[in-house]
C-alpha cells in the first residue's frame, strides 16, 4: 500500500512516497534554500499547504525572488509550482510582525481552513488556504499583555476543531493555556481548570500555562488529549476541565503527541529527559501508547535504536494515518525518519540524513 508523507525541515520540504510498510523516497523536494516549518495536506480540496521562513529582510538582495519573511504557499499539484497565498501578515494597526507559521489546520466549514503563528495569533482563511485574515478577538484578548513566551516564543502551535459543528474551535498557546470558542472565533475563553498554575497565586489572565500539544479525538470531540511542559493530561469534557495521565511515563517531559484517529482510548507521546535535556530519554527512543485512556502506558520501540540514540524531536513532528492498523511517522531534528504500517508494533527506518526536521504529516496517498 502506497503512502505519501509530507516533511518540514530546516532546508525545504521533502514529499516522501513508498509502500507504507518500508523505506520512502524522495519524490520532490521544494524552497530548497528556507525552512519549512509546517507542511500539510487538506483533503478536501487536494491542495498542499507550506509555511515558509524564507530569509531575513536584512539579505532581501541575496533572497531567491527577493522573498523575505514567513509567507504561505498553496499548491494542488506537490510537484509542481507553488503559489503564494495573500493576508498572511498583520494589519499595520495590530503593531506587530509575523515571525513564524507554526500549524496549518483544515477546518469544519467548507473551504475553511486555520493557521496558528507567532507572536501567538490565529489567522482564517475561508478559500481553502489562497488568502487569510487575522481573528481579531484572540489578537484583542484583554490578558494578552499578560501572555508569556515558552521556550519556542510566544506561538499557537496547536488547533483543534470539533467534527460537524464549524462554530467550535478549541487552540492552544505556549505559554498562555488552551483557549476555546463558541462562536466560530468571535469570542474566547479559556479552559485551563486542572493544569498546573505558575505563579499559583496569580489571577488566571496571569498564569503561565506552557501547553505544548494539543489533539482532539474526532469521534468523540469531547476528549482531548495534552502534552505539557510539565505533564500529560486529558479531557474528558471538551478542554473544560483536565486531568493528569502521565503517570507510568519516564519522564514528564516532551513536545511530540499523536492520537489514535478512530480510537478516542488511544494516543501516543514521545518522552523527552526534561526541560534542559531535549532528548530522547537514557539514550532510547521509544514511543508510549496508551489504550485506556492513560491508565497506563506501554513502550513501543521494536526496531528503534535502543542505545546511544539521544534525538531531539519538535513537537509537529509526529503524525498518524487514517488506516487500520495504523500508520505512524515521527522525525528528529538528526534527519532521521521513523514509520510503523502496524499500530508501532515495530517500526523501520523511513528516511536517513534529511536535514533537521521541523515537522510530518501525512499527503495525499497517506489520508
Amino acid at each position: 500500500m502506497e503512502t505519501e508523507v509530507l516533511v518540514g525541515t530546516r532546508k525545504g520540504l521533502f514529499v516522501l512516497r513508498g509502500n507504507r510498510e518500508g523505506p520512502l523516497e524522495i519524490s520532490a523536494r521544494h524552497f530548497v534554500e528556507v525552512p519549512v516549518d509546517f507542511a500539510c495536506y487538506d483533503p478536501r480540496s487536494g491542495t498542499y499547504l507550506a509555511g515558509v521562513t524564507h530569509w531575513p529582510d536584512e539579505f532581501a538582495e541575496y533572497a531567491p525572488g527577493g522573498i523575505t519573511g514567513p509567507h504561505m504557499w498553496f499548491t494542488d499539484d506537490v510537484e509542481g509550482e507553488w503559489q503564494e497565498a495573500q493576508g498572511m501578515a498583520f494589519p499595520e494597526d495590530a503593531g506587530a510582525k509575523l515571525e513564524k507559521i507554526w500549524a496549518v489546520q483544515p477546518g469544519e466549514a467548507e473551504g475553511e481552513v486555520w493557521a496558528g503563528v507567532a507572536p501567538a495569533a490565529l489567522f482564517h482563511s475561508g478559500d481553502v488556504g489562497r488568502s487569510w485574515e487575522l481573528n481579531r478577538a484572540l489578537w484583542d484578548q484583554p490578558s494578552r499583555p499578560n501572555w508569556q513566551a515558552g521556550g519556542g516564543g510566544l506561538c499557537l502551535h496547536s488547533i483543534c476543531p470539533y467534527p460537524g459543528e464549524p462554530s467550535k474551535l478549541t487552540v492552544a498557546v505556549s505559554a498562555a493555556g488552551v483557549w476555546h470558542t463558541e462562536n466560530g472565533g468571535m469570542s474566547w475563553e479559556k479552559r485551563i481548570q486542572g493544569l498546573p498554575r505558575w505563579p499559583e497565586a496569580a489571577p488566571d489572565d496571569q498564569q503561565v500555562q506552557c501547553v505544548h500539544n494539543v489533539h482532539r479525538s474526532p469521534v468523540q470531540p469531547e476528549t482531548l488529549y495534552l502534552q505539557f511542559h510539565n505533564g500529560v493530561f486529558r479531557s474528558d469534557d471538551g478542554a473544560k476541565s483536565w486531568q493528569s495521565i502521565a503517570e507510568g511515563l519516564p519522564s514528564n517531559f516532551g513536545l511530540p503527541m499523536a492520537i489514535d484517529p478512530n480510537n478516542p482510548d488511544r494516543a501516543f507521546v514521545i518522552p523527552l529527559s526534561s526541560e534542559m535535556d531535549r532528548v530522547t530519554v537514557d539514550g532510547q527512543v521509544r514511543v508510549y501508547e496508551t489504550i485506556d485512556r492513560g491508565a497506563s502506558w506501554k513502550a513501543l520501540e521494536e526496531g528503534l535504536p535502543s542505545k546511544g540514540a539521544y534525538l531531539t524531536l519538535l513537537r509537529q513532528a509526529f503524525c498518524t494515518d487514517d488506516r487500520e492498523p495504523l500508520g505512524m511517522f515521527f522525525g528528529a531534528t538528526s534527519g532521521d525518519l521513523y514509520g510503523t504500517a502496524d499500530g508501532g508494533q515495530s517500526w523501520f527506518e523511513a528516511a536517513r540524513h534529511l536535514p533537521p526536521v521541523h515537522s510530518v504529516r501525512m499527503g495525499r496517498m497517506g489520508e
